[in-house]
């Protein structure tokens, strides 16, 4: 008997130990109350409370999410689209998010969704799809502020989905292809057009280039000519005063330019041409021919002593004298 009561009494102490003593994790604090009253807010760690007087509420202190429901909004243009938002939150006081919220889930979600439907309606159904950070800030502001009283702190939303209806989302496909397509040809035309201005550029380039080498070139013939004409005159001038120079030099005699003279007028004779033009004063040519003809014929004792010279002269001015006189006769026949 004394053992039974010994076993009662280790069991009741072993569960008034179990009622009284609580383990709260890290993340963890909890509100305790003694007789259904708020007596005091405990930090993680080990807490003790009375038994089946005093209970103990936890509150998760990590941050949480909470998923949205997706919900048709109509937007300010009268589009009807599907949006649906996740909201991370924690809990900041604990004893107000026990005692001023029954159901905080429940009461996230329909605040979130009632102020999703004021934003969205607000915008356009391009502003909409454009603009899911401004939609994201101006709805956790609003909840941040609608949740303090809760003891929690919206930490950020995040817009998931903004689904059109299919017939908008084909509009809309249509309107980027072609919108792309206007790009695409810009870019082709801006292509065409700096790839024909700058082959003009280089037809430009290249018609200078070859203008300027084509002046060079003949900027170097000119002068290659004028070098030639230059030294052909100094040439000529430097060969002209040699043949005055050996002229004077050699003092010539009138027999010997008779002879060079008629010599001439046989070189004359002898072209190709059908025409032959003869100094003027023919007659008076022919006349001083035959007195210089006369001049070798005039003293015979000076042919006596140069006979073989004055011979073969005389001879060839004879011979010169009428081969001119008859070309002269077959020009003009008149003068005879």
């Amino acid at each position: 008997m004394d053992w039974f009561v010994i076993l009662v009494i280790i069991i009741i102490i072993i569960i008034l130990a179990f009622k009284s003593i609580k383990t709260l994790r890290p993340y963890e604090k909890a509100v305790v109350e003694r007789f259904g009253k708020y007596q005091r807010t405990v930090e993680s760690g080990l807490v003790f409370i009375v038994p089946f007087i005093e209970s103990i509420t936890r509150v998760d202190l990590r941050e949480q999410v909470v998923d949205v429901p997706p919900q048709e909004v109509i937007t300010k243009d009268n589009t009807v689209v599907i949006v649906d938002c996740v909201i991370f939150y924690e809990v900041t006081d604990p004893f107000n998010a026990v005692y001023n919220v029954v159901n905080f889930y429940q009461a996230i979600t329909k605040l979130a969704q009632t102020n999703l439907r004021n934003i969205v309606g607000d915008l356009e159904l391009d502003q909409t799809l454009t603009s899911r950070e401004m939609i994201n800030t101006q709805l956790r502001e609003v909840l941040d502020e609608a949740t303090d009283k809760w003891g929690t702190r919206v930490v950020r939303v995040e817009i998931q989905r903004i689904e059109p209806p299919k017939d908008i989302v084909d509009a809309m496909s249509k309107q980027m292809k072609a919108e792309r397509m206007k790009r695409a040809a810009i870019l082709e035309a801006e292509g065409y057009k700096q790839s024909e201005i700058k082959r003009a550029e280089g037809d430009k380039q290249s018609a200078i280039l070859e203008a300027e080498g084509q002046a060079e070139a003949i900027k170097k013939v000119a002068d290659a000519n004028k070098y030639q004409e230059i030294a052909i005159a100094e040439g000529e001038a430097k060969a002209t005063l040699n043949v005055y120079e050996a002229i004077h030099e050699g003092n010539p005699t009138n027999e010997l330019i008779a002879i060079k003279y008629l010599e001439s007028l046989e070189k004359i004779a002898d072209g190709n041409s059908t025409k032959i033009f003869l100094p003027t004063e023919v007659s008076g040519i022919l006349g001083s021919i035959g007195g210089i003809a006369e001049l070798f014929n005039t003293d015979e004792e000076l042919n006596k002593k140069e006979v073989p010279k004055e011979n073969s002269v005389n001879r060839e001015a004879k011979r010169i004298m009428e081969k001119v006189k008859r070309q002269s006769n077959a020009v003009h026949p008149d003068t005879e």
